[in-house]
């Protein structure tokens, strides 16, 4: 029997992260802002926990039609997986379900996060947003078109950065431009403003080897955004820094993402990662995948990080999450122990 305690929240834990051996059943896939509600300021009063769940929730499987949010119009949306199914063969043989009636809509300008148990299928959503992994069943489409192949207007930031060990930091953010066609001298000078405004000016001679894992990240985040995607995709791309400086690279991320417009998908493991950087929230569950809740993240921008984990509203409502994705965790949980994958 699962001990339902295993997985309780603290009341108030800064940085709180799903383990990564809960619900161990192996990984699938490699791989703006909605402000449709009022903003909440930090010194309002803090909400009981039905009023956060009854604010924040969407749960397609729960809610009638005469409570469930309208959807975007179709000309608002950049990302739509409509009733998708994913399955394919292992080495072995054997046949898995990855996603199983899947659903999940990105309006343009959009942050998304997905949460959910380890190896239940989150990062097969990106692959399947990229064109990298076609659907068994159901549709995915990409500002407004299906998908059938990789798409150039997609940026992707993994967990370990995609830096040419044998390249300057000048020339690996460069690479972008030159290859979609720039000339040397525009792509220099827009890869020379891009390390400005990540703090790198003083580190484009340098290669890969000689900069932090913060200074890298900062590079991959560079090396994306000069492309000027107008989606991205990232696969929990702090997950391997150090507590500070996943603070400081989220703050960079959110400063990027709201000068350029562009709608992500954000995979992590980390729940108060999501809250803290999200619009909105998906709780997945324990694979084969599917959308257990939508959670509508109403927390002011522009967000700090230290800052922002502090508020009594941000601690509630990563309470509240917390107790939604606590079932799937002990699920998977539960299938490890029993089946052993």
């Amino acid at each position: 029997m699962v001990d339902r305690n295993d997985g309780d929240m603290p009341r108030r834990a800064p940085f709180l992260r799903v383990p990564k051996y809960f619900g161990q059943l192996g990984h699938f896939g490699q791989l703006g802002r909605s402000r449709a509600a009022p903003n909440v300021h930090a010194d309002q009063r803090r909400p009981n926990a039905a009023g956060v769940q009854h604010m924040l929730q969407t749960s397609p499987a729960a809610q009638s039609a005469s409570t469930r949010i309208a959807p975007a119009a179709s000309s608002d949306v950049a990302i739509d997986l409509s009733n998708v199914t994913r399955r394919f063969v292992t080495p072995d043989g054997k046949a898995m379900t990855a996603l199983r009636d899947f659903t999940m809509t990105v309006a343009r300008g959009e942050f998304a996060c997905v949460v959910g148990p380890t190896g239940c299928g989150k990062s097969t959503t990106l692959n399947l947003i990229t064109g990298l992994a076609p659907p068994t069943a159901g549709e995915v489409r990409v500002m407004g078109q299906p998908v059938s192949g990789i798409r150039p207007d997609i940026g992707f930031v993994f967990q370990t950065d995609a830096l040419f060990p044998w390249r300057s930091v000048l020339d690996n953010v460069a690479a972008g431009p030159m290859y979609r066609g720039a000339s040397r001298k525009q792509a220099y000078e827009k890869a020379r403003d891009w390390l400005n405004r990540v703090g790198l000016s003083r580190f484009e001679k340098h290669y890969p080897h000689q900069l932090s894992g913060g200074m890298r990240k900062r590079v991959a985040l560079a090396q994306t955004f000069i492309n000027e995607p107008k989606i991205l995709l990232m696969d929990e791309p702090f997950s391997a820094l150090d507590i500070q400086t996943r603070t400081l690279m989220q703050d960079e991320l959110l400063r990027l993402w709201e000068d350029s417009g562009a709608s992500v998908v954000f995979v992590t493991h980390d729940l108060e990662e999501a809250v803290a950087l999200a619009d909105k929230v998906y709780v997945l569950t324990a694979g084969p995948a599917t959308v257990k809740s939508v959670y509508h993240i109403d927390l002011p921008r522009p967000r700090v990080m230290e800052d922002i984990r502090y508020d009594p509203k941000f601690v509630e409502i990563a309470r509240v999450i917390w107790e939604d994705l606590k079932q799937e965790v002990h699920i998977g949980q539960k299938r490890t122990l029993e089946f052993g994958h």
